[in-house]
């Protein structure tokens, strides 16, 4: 199947899914996670009518950005863990942080950010599970990192993001969501641009937006599988 055609299946999905949560399509995102996938694939799927794309690594896509340059309605955010030597190039690059884990990168991206004269859009990931590979700050340390950032000038904290443990079985994630959906609701009684909730992937999506995610990021349902470089030798 094309891009499109998958495209067209995953929106089919996501209207399935809203449909059994009693909630309106329009207010689920579709991210497209072009991470690892080439600039051809990115301009097919925006050929296609996607325009929010998700990248992993600040690298990569700053390889990737003078061929998308053009694309001036597309947007394109920050999904993976962001090293605080990246973050001036990162806040230049990306139209909006989705992996926020720590005060420090908080104020280097604000820093940034200010001189790029920009208002920067970043969601806090939060680790809910006990998986060392996962990134994220732990829920106890949410608070006080939102309180944090609100005194900055030129970030905006507007969501939350995690990443439960990958199962087949799509039903162990629900408990994850469930709780980022808690968290992200006790938060906004404090903060109330803290609307977004950023979860659910190719596996799980449908019960992500069951449990309420705003935006899901979808890579391997769109594009196909990724083949590494160490694979492909």
């Amino acid at each position: 199947m094309s891009i499109a055609d998958n495209l067209a299946h995953l929106h089919q999905q996501i209207t399935e899914a809203c449909r059994r949560a009693n909630r309106e399509t329009n207010e689920v995102a579709l991210m497209a996670v072009s991470k690892i996938h080439p600039v051809e694939m990115i301009l097919e799927a925006y050929a296609a009518g996607q325009r929010l794309f998700g990248e992993n690594r600040v690298q990569e896509f700053q390889e990737k950005s003078p061929h998308v340059k053009d694309l001036t309605d597309a947007n394109f955010h920050l999904i993976g863990p962001l090293q605080s030597n990246k973050t001036a190039k990162a806040a230049e690059l990306f139209d909006a942080i989705d992996a926020v884990d720590s005060l420090k990168i908080a104020q280097r991206l604000n820093t940034a950010a200010a001189v790029l004269g920009k208002k920067l859009p970043v969601l806090i990931e939060v680790k809910l599970s006990h998986e060392e590979s996962k990134h994220g700050l732990a829920p106890d340390e949410l608070a006080a990192l939102l309180a944090a950032i609100d005194e900055l000038e030129s970030i905006e904290a507007v969501g939350l993001m995690t990443v439960p443990p990958w199962s087949e079985d799509a039903e162990t994630a629900r408990p994850y969501f469930r709780e980022l959906r808690r968290l992200r609701d006790e938060s906004a009684a404090r903060f109330p641009r803290v609307t977004q909730l950023s979860m659910g992937m190719s596996n799980d999506f449908p019960v992500a937006i069951e449990e309420g995610s705003t935006c899901v990021r979808v890579g391997t349902a769109l594009f196909g599988r990724r083949i590494l470089k160490a694979e492909a030798q």
